[in-house]
């Protein structure tokens, strides 16, 4: 059951320990390939020094020898190639079925909770809460019906009252004297003081007066 359900891991270890087989088989052609081109670039300066040594036939077997080392090169990046193509496939693959296997485990357990859940009980716990309700809203119109001497009034007459009420204190308000607003106050700008009083002019009696209390302080 657990193998149907989390996959084979059978299937995963062969695949993983494959996928380790070629990155290490890749490590090597890699460490392969770097030992080769040292090689053939020692070959080239080996061929250097024999041309100016003037040894034509020397430096002529030296860059044949960069030749080989380089055909060599060459087919170890096609062997890498392969191995990474053949890598990608396997991994590929492995998204594949882990995929497939996963799909496998959802459609399993949808169909064990299927065959867990009857529609027959999911219709009967739906009608069982409905009825709850039901009775739930009867019990709430039950408490909320007035008994006794609430019972007895007369909604009519209550609504009757209530617009007498209200044509009364609206009588009321019209009956009232308006009252004068208050004058805004003079908006005065900054820097501008008001005008004072101009002074007024004394009588001449006052002239009298003040000249009179002048020599009497002489």
């Amino acid at each position: 059951m657990f193998t149907r359900l989390f996959g084979k891991p059978k299937q995963e270890t062969n695949a993983l320990t494959t996928l380790d087989k070629l990155n290490e088989t890749l490590e090597m052609l890699e460490k392969k390939e770097k030992v080769l081109s040292k090689k053939a670039a020692a070959e080239v300066e080996k061929a250097k020094e024999q041309a100016k040594l003037r040894n034509k036939k020397g430096a002529i077997q030296c860059l044949k020898r960069k030749r080989l080392y380089e055909q060599q090169i060459e087919q170890l990046g096609n062997f890498q190639l392969r191995i990474h193509d053949q890598m990608i496939m396997l991994e590929g693959a492995k998204a594949t079925t882990e995929t497939v296997d996963a799909l496998r485990t959802g459609a399993s357990a949808m169909k064990a909770m299927q065959k867990a859940t009857n529609i027959d009980d999911v219709d009967k716990t739906m009608d069982e809460i409905n009825e709850q309700t039901e009775n739930m809203k009867q019990i709430q119109e039950a408490l909320s019906t007035p008994i006794g001497a609430a019972a007895d009034f007369d909604e009519d007459e209550l609504e009757a009252e209530l617009e007498e009420l209200e044509g009364a204190e609206l009588e009321e308000q019209l009956l009232q004297p308006a009252t004068t607003a208050p004058a805004a106050p003079v908006q005065v700008p900054a820097g501008r003081q008001p005008a004072r009083p101009a002074p007024q002019k004394r009588t001449e009696e006052e002239d009298e007066l003040a000249a009179l209390q002048a020599e009497m302080a002489l």
